[in-house]
């Protein structure tokens, strides 16, 4: 296990060994440059002075990565950012550069929030293979000349356990994901204006971003919100999906997770002979439709009766746990975008469009897309484009549209 150097830790301001691959991405990035195979690294003023103590959002490392697309330059990262106690974290994630000049006033950021990979580090989507595919609407986004920040979320890629659809955390991350591609861009070469687009998971993230942005980051713009089948009404997601494959494996790991994260006793919701099957699934990921269907054994293992409880939201500290993490409304001021499947049977249309409307009512301007005969798996997909499109509204300053009126 590599150990992060003590420049890296003295950043975040903390001793602890907070990335085990980075030696060895660096070292194999160095060898890749020194062979003429990445084009240049950043200039060494995107990295904080040694021995600075870091602010969240400071980047870290960083390190190319092969492959980007349309003449692109992506790097894995390593950036400050901030633990459930307040304590400093290292999280890491990538950034994409779209190819051409800087235009005047910099390059306006999306942060991407991607949907379940799993809960153990091993799942970070920057260590994929599948790394660009995944980020849905990515061409588009650099043709439009967008710089891409992709968090993997805490303890994806970073070790410890990861918070999952813990709202704070990946908030936070995502936040600081922004904050880090503006040093990797350099002086001048991003704008404070962002937007943040997620599915599933990465939907939660990114209602929590909107939720979090001024308390947490009130250096930035944040310009609108866009999330595909966003997981909202936790609880109620929860014991509605437990027939299909995609819900026990959404809630073995959300228990996994919380047990871990937040000591909440598995074992008070869960049968003995569940436990094993459930730390199977919290110990592989989530990369491709393959990965979904051999987790699909496993999970017959997992019948409704697994859980002790007819109902999560009826037992301490996992009610409350469940409400914390349920995202609340956003401020007026922030524009929403919403796409939902209606063919969706892991995020039910019917709780997307019960959060539309608790938005609608708070004031929010919010454009909703119900997109038919489409799923879980393939929404982001399909609404890329007109989630782009909003998006590029944003940033052009255009009025946010709204169909909150309509049925």
């Amino acid at each position: 296990m590599f150990e992060v150097s003590k420049r890296v830790r003295a950043w975040l301001g903390t001793e602890w060994p907070v990335m085990p691959r980075i030696g060895a991405f660096r070292l194999l990035g160095a060898l890749l440059l020194a062979a003429g195979l990445y084009g240049p690294a950043p200039t060494a003023e995107a990295r904080p002075a040694p021995g600075t103590r870091s602010t969240p959002g400071t980047l870290l490392d960083y390190q190319p990565l092969p492959n980007a697309p349309d003449g692109a330059t992506a790097y894995r990262v390593l950036y400050r950012s901030t633990g459930l106690r307040g304590e400093p974290i290292a999280v890491s994630g990538a950034i994409i550069v779209p190819a051409g000049p800087v235009p005047p006033g910099g390059r306006p950021i999306v942060a991407w929030a991607h949907p379940t990979t799993g809960v153990v580090d091993k799942c970070a989507p920057s260590l994929a293979r599948v790394l660009y595919r995944s980020i849905q609407g990515l061409n588009e986004m650099l043709a439009r000349g967008y710089i891409v920040a992709a968090t993997d979320y805490p303890g994806l890629g970073t070790p410890g356990v990861h918070p999952y659809l813990v709202g704070i955390s990946e908030g936070r991350a995502v936040l600081d994901s922004v904050r880090a591609a503006q040093q990797l861009a350099g002086p001048g070469g991003a704008t404070n204006a962002f937007a943040v687009w997620g599915h599933s998971q990465g939907g939660h993230a990114a209602l929590f971003t909107g939720i979090l942005a001024r308390s947490y980051a009130p250096n930035l713009i944040l310009v609108g919100v866009a999330a595909a089948a966003p997981a909202t009404e936790l609880a109620t997601l929860m014991m509605a999906d437990l027939d299909t494959s995609g819900g026990k494996n959404l809630t073995a790991m959300t228990l996994w997770s919380w047990s871990q994260v937040y000591g909440a006793p598995m074992t008070k919701v869960v049968t003995p002979e569940a436990l094993p099957v459930i730390k199977e699934l919290a110990n592989d990921c989530i990369e491709t439709i393959f990965d979904v269907l051999e987790r699909r054994g496993p999970s017959k293992a997992l019948d409704r009766s697994f859980l002790s409880v007819d109902d999560l939201a009826d037992r301490e500290p996992w009610r409350s746990l469940l409400a914390r993490n349920t995202p609340g409304t956003l401020p007026p001021r922030i524009p929403i975008f919403l796409a939902q499947g209606a063919a969706d049977t892991l995020v039910l249309p019917r709780v997307t469009q019960d959060y539309r409307a608790r938005l609608c009512r708070a004031g929010s301007h919010v454009e909703f897309d119900l997109v038919p005969g489409v799923g879980h798996l393939s929404i982001a997909k399909d609404a890329a484009p007109a989630a782009l499109d909003w998006i590029g509204d944003r940033f052009a300053g255009e009025p946010a549209p709204s169909n909150c009126g309509a049925q």
